[in-house]
């Protein structure tokens, strides 16, 4: 993987991390269209330079991050369910990670869901600060679960699951960034000790890759964020529903004619 790929990549991660589209997905896509070799490193790449996006939430809302300890005793129940689930299914997660289908197909699905999400959780109205509750935060943590699969989307999961629990689009997006922060972290974490337990090396051109990486995520990330916020606010989620069914029924597309994404 050359500087200028892990750049493109970092982009790709700032502005889909916190939008309803899947980043896991579309870097998948971007490294599949760029022809970049799903070795071990680039799995950790992936993974890793969320922590520029983990730091752009910490950023914009680090008042909140100084409320109270009910505030990170929720934040820990939100985050409860991804750990057991995946340490359960690490492996097949994996798996899935190599499969360029699957994320056309779970975006495809979940741009149909999106076309009618606000009329199926329409979520509560504006009216202030709306509390978080325990049960609140473990429903909307079983609902992270769902974006371990690529293509998913773990904002799309954790706003939907935060609407279900009569939350307003933007304080449901809002718990969806803080939840981020825990998550992500965990999975840099996790991955960074696997891969050297498994005997992987960082050298200093992976770590200055890991550098721009994560200043790049961290400075477009911070964009994305604001803009998604207003965006979501004033007109919900159709324009991210005909998006993922357009980047998802062409990956199928492309898949079931045998055209390598390479080519494009």
């Amino acid at each position: 993987m050359t500087l200028l790929q892990a750049i493109i990549l970092a982009v790709i991660e700032g502005i889909t991390e916190y939008l309803p589209v899947s980043s896991t997905g579309h870097m998948i896509i971007g490294s599949t269209m760029m022809g970049i070799q799903q070795d071990e490193f680039v799995k950790l790449f992936t993974v890793a330079i969320q922590f520029g996006a983990i730091l752009s939430v910490i950023a914009l809302y680090w008042k909140r991050f100084f409320q109270s300890i009910d505030f990170y005793t929720k934040l820990f129940v939100g985050f409860l369910p991804a750990v057991i689930f995946g340490l359960l299914f690490k492996d097949q997660v994996d798996m899935l990670l190599e499969n360029v289908l699957v994320v056309g197909i779970m975006l495809f699905v979940g741009g149909i869901v999106f076309l009618f999400i606000d009329r199926w959780a329409p979520g509560g109205t504006d009216t202030g600060e709306q509390p978080m509750t325990y049960g609140k935060a473990a429903i909307i943590g079983v609902w992270q679960c769902l974006a371990m699969v690529p293509g998913v989307s773990r904002s799309a999961a954790t706003i939907i699951g935060g609407m279900t629990q009569g939350l307003t689009r933007k304080h449901a997006a809002e718990f969806s960034f803080f939840l981020a922060v825990p998550t992500m972290f965990g999975a840099t974490v996790k991955s960074l000790y696997d891969y050297i337990k498994d005997g992987g090396e960082l050298t200093s051109e992976h770590l200055q890759l890991f550098a721009v990486g994560n200043v790049v995520a961290f400075v477009v990330a911070i964009i994305a964020i604001r803009s998604f916020i207003a965006f979501l606010s004033q007109y919900g989620f159709k324009a991210f529903g005909w998006y993922r069914i357009a980047v998802g029924g062409t990956i199928i597309a492309l898949y079931l004619l045998d055209v390598p994404m390479q080519m494009l």
